[in-house]
């Protein structure tokens, strides 16, 4: 799925290409193939808060060169992590329900917009909208009646008032019955705060990917390297031969009529997230690293920051590496160069073989942090 800019009022992300990369031909030699099936460790909840399970860290071939794969995937090179604590699913509703309860916590979305942080996502001179632009909510995805040309994102996504991560499309939506599901509608700064009250954090882009791979070597997706399974796809993705991208046939312009006349009941249901461990773990048991929603990660997004370190490397490895000390992403139009974005990962639920193939894991995108979407939530780690 690509990303999007919210409106008036916040600015997203959008698919991202750029230019100039290094060849590494010593990594293209290196064969996909499967490390011996690690043993899945799972926290007794003493070394580690209960639901984590054990990375066990090590090194590995980073990105990727794979006719799929984009220009900020490349160069592969080598990079080696120590083992971490990681949780098993993403941050579902009721934990973070949990959080809210005991802390009080107003997400980004439930709050009213802060010029200074949008300004910096929009082009400059852009002039401050009137106060009454300025209502809490968030990005939502609406879907479209028929088939659309896929080069306008705005077609399909909206920022919905009234949209947060217990109204995650807007405020005629609940996340009854979903306590399971990954939280959805919650910034960088709320995933933040999780991680605070609950003694982890975020984990850094090569923490993730090597997470994600499940002790499969540089195979296209997380489970290998064909994108089905026994003619099912493997991981809660949008299934084009079913439902073509982005059409949600039931729109229904009475959900939210001051908002958008397109704006559908079934985002976020019949298309939107599932419950955790719906689909098969990985080789480190870990559900749902690709597909479902969006991850957020702890580094700044530049798409060039894997050229930079092949680059600096000089083809040696890099060990825990901890990200770029700030942002670049020329290639979002409209947005400066140097807005500030995080990483996300992962891909979602809209993902799909037509549009966004981001359930590979080395895709990687930039999203400002301050932008909370409908199908973009987090997991967290702990070192050891």
């Amino acid at each position: 799925m690509n990303l999007k800019r919210r409106h008036w009022v916040l600015a997203a992300t959008v698919l991202v290409a750029a230019v100039g990369l290094s060849s590494y031909l010593f990594l293209r030699t290196a064969e996909v193939s499967s490390i011996a099936p690690p043993k899945i460790i799972h926290s007794d909840g003493k070394n580690a808060p209960e639901g984590m399970v054990w990375v066990p860290g090590g090194e590995f071939l980073m990105g990727s060169d794979h006719q799929k794969a984009q220009i900020n995937e490349k160069p592969v090179h080598r990079v080696k992590v120590s083992g971490f604590w990681m949780d098993s699913t993403h941050v579902t509703n009721d934990q973070f329900a949990k959080f809210v309860k005991e802390t009080n916590y107003r997400t980004t979305a439930e709050q009213i917009p802060d010029w200074d942080t949008i300004k910096v996502q929009l082009p400059p001179g852009t002039p401050k909208p009137p106060a009454s632009a300025f209502v809490p909510g968030a990005m939502v995805f609406i879907g479209t009646k028929g088939a659309v040309s896929l080069d306008d994102y705005s077609q399909w996504w909206a920022y919905v008032p009234g949209a947060d991560w217990r109204h995650p499309t807007g405020p005629n939506s609940s996340i009854d019955g979903k306590g399971n599901h990954p939280v959805v509608q919650v910034s960088y700064v709320d995933a933040l705060a999780y991680a605070k009250w609950a003694g982890k954090r975020l984990p850094t882009e090569a923490e993730w990917e090597f997470a994600a791979r499940g002790g499969l070597n540089q195979a296209t997706y997380a489970w290998g390297d064909q994108l089905e399974q026994e003619g099912k796809l493997p991981a809660n993705i949008w299934d084009v031969k079913k439902r073509p991208f982005p059409v949600v046939p039931d729109v229904n312009p009475k959900v939210s009529p001051k908002v958008s006349p397109k704006v559908s009941p079934k985002a976020g249901g019949a298309v939107g997230t599932s419950s955790v461990g719906s689909f098969p773990q990985n080789g480190y048991g870990l559900f749902d690293m690709t597909g479902n929603a969006w991850q957020w990660v702890a580094d700044w997004y530049r798409f060039d920051y894997f050229q930079m370190q092949a680059k600096e490397s000089g083809n040696h490895l890099i060990i825990n590496p901890q990200g770029p000390v700030d942002s670049f992403d020329p290639a979002d139009y409209g947005v400066p160069a140097n807005a500030p974005k995080r990483v996300i990962r992962g891909g979602s639920f809209l993902c799909n073989e037509d549009y966004c193939q981001s359930y590979r894991p080395s895709a990687r995108r930039g999203a400002d942090p301050y932008s909370p979407m409908s199908h973009l939530g987090f997991r967290l780690v702990k070192s050891d």
